[in-house]
């Protein structure tokens, strides 16, 4: 339509209302969701072949298309077709080749809505002209070039912070000026600083943030207790690994006969960090604390995190208490929340609680003998808790994390795989039935809420994966669309102890959705739980927060004004959105920092020789897996006693005279032969190529396997089959050579490492 036609459908008469319109066209246009051709006529971009979404690069040069509408598939994106989009850029995407058997759908960036970067980290190169920075990010494929008078003084190969002056088009290329020389490329600290910059994570807190902090009280009110039930008298310990200094959850047993009464106490933040404050503010930028392997970028100033806010030994603090009563099966009888006040008795370790439930008892002159009997309780509770939910189709991944070991330094001295032992699992069952109580109830009184949901995967991936894991005996009965939790976690139990255990794990999760943060209620596929939320980290994760005050209005003030509702209910879609980009965020950033000092470490162990198994095969050679968790390539090139093809199908590569096999899951004995740091990479060659890899201990075997119920049905939820009709969420696609279609982490459930929940 025509300014002219809209104007008349509308009814538009006066200037002011005329003004009005074109502000809302002006900025529609710019979000791009709505397009004016050349003949000055507005339309909407699905109706004249265009997609809406933001670019996701890859370092080879091509892209795909992330469409804003769930459920929408990707775009891919050839490196000619980028047209001057980065990385991150949200853009307008025409269709030029609609999707068919075998290929993805294909289009051209036509127009670029939003820039993601202003500033770019890279390193710098001199050139007569002035010098020119490759960005760190191999995402983005544009060199930014920059005028003599915009160096800074930058020297060759100097980490520096470059501010996009004129963007890249068809016809030009990038301009920048250096504004920041972070300092030589190898310098101690610089490389951690580097991926600060590149992922543009805060670091200090404003002054008006830090003055609100500052103005806090560092110990509990005598008014502050007023409508809080007192259990300072109740026995609970926070269980924390070493190394935490924030503690934002504690715990509390009681046992009645056949019935035990389990407290779960979360630090109040919200009684302290008020909506619109600065605190808030900054709270809601940053989205989430982030916690790099050298350090931790925090949420919420340090006055909160380890001060008032913490729950700490020995001293009173303000939290809100989940009070839920068990049977001696696991199934919950009861439950109420409740603000209170809490003193912890001890701060309590993973190590020195496993060490009890290893033992089973300590000795009288141990610190842990007083808290000994509730933690044996606690502990059999746990593993009911867990047993039940497994069975009602939980998906458990067992995935083994590093844990990065420093010199005071900042260098790698040891990489090993993060212990999760029944201390870890302990707490995290009880945190998880507290996020489910909490949100059952919610939903149930039908309010606005923020939930934690994950939607169930794509069939198509899903079929992948039954196609993988066939080669290894696994058959699964029924349709890729009709597979529940409950067989996928069959498959897991079954591969427990075999050489495939970890592979298969990988594979699936590749396969899941991610979970993300929603203002509806969808469930979560992993969990099989139909209703969930986070409601445990409120110092750690800014959602957290947000249910705290929407229980606190709902429960505890009995505030459900309809035009109060009205407004959560509006804001809390953007919160949703601005929470799940900070989590991406900071998770790409921590597994970046982690990748730099796997890199470092294996950059001291050239021609070291190492027991590994292969976690990827391409065209170009098989990617193998350290019993540390670091990974790396063994190209074909270097696989010289045979030309070796790649079948995709079997997931392997086959040589062609000896007809030696090398699939997904094999153990093999490599070499490491090179390191490239600044590209996170590490190089192997197989040692004894004369011999074929060890076969599997499940070679031959065949377990079968049925589906049941589709994908999306939970056993403990009837809201899927009450007809209402859920939108597809958003997978954010991680490439991975078994399969470069494939989705990141889910969020499994995993061990806290004192990070945010991986739920």
């Amino acid at each position: 339509m025509r300014r002219a036609e809209i104007e008349a459908a509308l009814g538009i008469q006066t200037p002011e209302a005329a003004e009005r319109l074109s502000d809302l066209l002006r900025r529609l246009e710019a979000e791009g969701k709505i397009v004016r051709t050349r003949a000055g006529r507005y339309g909407l971009p699905e109706m004249m072949n265009l997609v809406r979404g933001t670019i996701e690069g890859h370092r080879k040069g091509f892209a795909f298309l992330i469409p804003d509408t769930p459920g929408e598939p990707d775009v891919y994106i050839h490196p000619g077709d980028l047209n001057g989009a980065w990385h991150g850029d949200r853009v307008l995407v025409r269709i030029n080749r609609p999707a068919e058997e075998g290929r993805r759908m294909e289009g051209e960036v036509v127009r670029i809505l939003a820039r993601a970067k202003k500033e770019i980290v890279g390193t710098f190169h001199k050139t007569p002209g002035g010098g020119a920075v490759v960005p760190d990010d191999r995402r983005i494929g544009d060199v930014i070039f920059v005028l003599p008078d915009g160096t800074l003084s930058a020297r060759q190969g100097d980490k520096v912070v470059v501010r996009i002056e004129r963007y890249p088009t068809e016809d030009v290329t990038a301009l920048g000026r250096v504004v920041e020389i972070l300092g030589a490329e190898g310098e101690p600290g610089v490389d951690i600083r580097s991926i600060i910059r590149k992922y543009e994570l805060p670091e200090a807190f404003p002054d008006d943030v830090l003055a609100e902090a500052r103005a806090l009280p560092q110990a509990v009110l005598p008014e502050e207790r007023i409508g809080r039930r007192d259990l300072t008298a109740l026995m609970t310990v926070t269980i924390d690994g070493e190394e935490a200094k924030d503690f934002d959850d504690a715990v509390s047993l009681e046992v009645f006969g056949d019935r035990l009464r389990l407290y779960v106490h979360i630090a109040d933040v919200a009684h302290y960090v008020r909506e619109g404050t600065a605190l808030d503010r900054e709270a809601y930028r940053r989205g989430t604390s982030i916690y790099l392997v050298d350090r931790v970028i925090p949420m919420l100033p340090p006055e909160l995190s380890n001060g008032i806010a913490s729950l700490n030994p020995g001293v009173d603090r303000l939290a809100i208490t989940c009070e839920m009563t068990f049977d001696r099966t696991g199934r919950r009888l009861d439950y109420v929340f409740y603000p209170s006040v809490i003193r912890s008795d001890a701060r309590l370790t993973y190590t020195d609680v496993n060490r009890l439930l290893r033992e089973g008892a300590v000795p009288p002159d141990d610190p842990l003998h007083p808290f000994a009997p509730m933690l044996l309780e606690m502990a059999a509770l746990s593993e009911r808790l867990r047993a039940r939910r497994i069975e009602r189709g939980a998906l458990d991944f067992d995935l083994e994390e590093p844990h990065i070991v420093l010199d005071d330094r900042g260098r790698p001295i040891d990489v090993r795989p993060r212990e999760r032992d029944k201390a870890e699992m302990l707490i995290e069952d009880f945190m998880l039935a507290a996020n489910e109580t909490v949100a059952e109830h919610i939903a149930f009184r039908d309010l606005p809420f923020l939930y934690r949901i994950h939607e169930p995967p794509d069939p198509e991936k899903i079929q992948a994966f039954l196609a993988f894991i066939s080669a290894f005996g696994y058959i699964v009965r029924g349709a890729p669309g009709r597979v529940q939790p409950r067989a996928l976690q069959a498959i897991l139990n079954e591969s427990r102890g075999e050489p495939e255990e970890a592979i298969i794990a990988q594979v699936l999760l590749r396969s899941m959705q991610q979970a993300r943060y929603a203002a509806t209620n969808e469930g979560h596929f992993g969990l099989a739980a139909e209703y969930y939320t986070h409601f445990t980290s409120p110092i750690r994760r800014y959602p957290d927060l947000v249910v705290h005050r929407l229980i606190r209005r709902y429960e505890f003030d009995r505030d459900l004004d309809p035009t109060a509702l009205a407004a959560i209910r509006e804001a809390l879609p953007d919160i949703a959105e601005q929470s799940s980009i900070r989590e991406r965020v900071a998770m790409e950033a921590e597994r970046e920092t982690d990748a730099l000092k796997m890199a470092e470490y294996m950059a001291g162990r050239i021609g070291d020789e190492f027991d590994a198994v292969i976690s990827g095969v391409t065209s170009f050679g098989l990617f193998v897996r350290l019993p540390n968790t670091i990974e790396g390539l063994v190209h074909v090139s270097t696989m010289g006693d045979d030309y070796y093809h790649f079948h995709e199908r079997q997931y392997a590569l086959i040589g062609e005279h000896t007809g030696k096999t090398y699939r997904l899951g094999d153990p093999v004995r490599v070499r490491c032969v090179g390191v490239n740091i600044a590209e996170r990479t590490v190089d192997f060659v197989l040692v004894e190529e004369g011999t074929a890899p060890a076969r599997r201990r499940s070679e031959g075997r065949v377990k079968v396997i049925r589906a049941a119920r589709p994908v999306g049905d939970q056993a403990a939820g009837s809201a899927r089959e009450k007809g209402s009709k859920k939108k597809r969420g958003r997978s954010r696609a991680k490439k991975h050579p078994s399969n470069p279609d494939a989705a990141p982490p889910a969020s499994p459930g995993g061990g806290r490492r004192k990070k945010r929940s991986k739920r």
